[in-house]
């Protein structure tokens, strides 16, 4: 809400170059780039599915991320690119983006082996030159965990985690620009490509702190237990 410009500039005119580059190229690549679960937006249904409707989205980044399934889907039909898109719900874990707050979970190990089997099972593409000879794959799926967490329980994991109490500051739900709950339905992908997300929060979560610690250099119980241990830190060296 405070930057709409930047995704716009990512999500619709960075997508459209790289899917311009790519109709052109000969051969064509077969492409699996990252939708978002925000499309599901005002739905009400859980656990969302492919299925559900995406009209209604509840804001500008869900819109975007919407919108390049529709442009996924223009390219595929006009130039026969194959395009796979995929939902993440918050994904969390070592080499995570610092500016998530993880609500609701599937660990990075598992959203890795989804994005492998979306790639492994993607078709090629079918044009040539920027010219469609034949139908191409088109797809989409969720990857996410299917057992929705609550804050609360979070901010204890990590504080047992860190060793350190929380100092909480507890908000209301903004009115627009954010949802109450997502909730994956992964049925599609585990159909498809065997996706199935393994990882419980607590081990997810002490594994994101002994990377965390490690390459920042902070001090926590977790990383005092690895010292004690004898374990080399994710990242670090003997």
């Amino acid at each position: 809400m405070q930057n709409p410009q930047s995704y716009v500039s990512s999500n619709i005119a960075g997508f459209i170059n790289l899917l311009e580059i790519a109709k052109s190229a000969n051969p064509q690549p077969a492409i699996v780039w990252a939708s978002s679960s925000s499309v599901y937006g005002l739905n009400d249904k859980v656990p969302f599915s492919e299925l559900h409707r995406t009209d209604r989205p509840a804001s500008l980044y869900a819109a975007t991320k919407k919108a390049g399934e529709e442009i996924a889907h223009t390219y595929n039909h006009i130039y026969g690119l194959s395009l796979t898109g995929l939902r993440f719900f918050t994904v969390y874990g070592p080499w995570g983006r610092p500016d998530m707050a993880y609500f609701f979970f599937t660990k990075i190990d598992d959203v890795v082996k989804g994005c492998v089997g979306a790639l492994d099972t993607a078709e090629k593409s079918t044009g040539s030159g920027g010219k469609k000879k034949k139908p191409a794959q088109l797809r989409v799926y969720n990857l996410g965990n299917t057992s929705p967490v609550p804050v609360g329980q979070l901010v204890s994991i990590l504080e047992s985690l860190l060793g350190k109490k929380a100092k909480k500051h507890v908000v209301g739900m903004p009115r627009n620009g954010d949802v109450p709950f997502t909730h994956a339905n992964v049925s599609l992908a585990y159909r498809d490509f065997g996706y199935k997300p393994s990882t419980d929060l607590a081990s997810g979560l002490r594994k994101f702190v002994k990377w965390y610690s490690g390459y920042y250099g902070v001090e926590t119980r977790v990383k005092k237990e690895i010292q004690g241990a004898g374990e080399v830190p994710e990242g670090g060296s003997a």
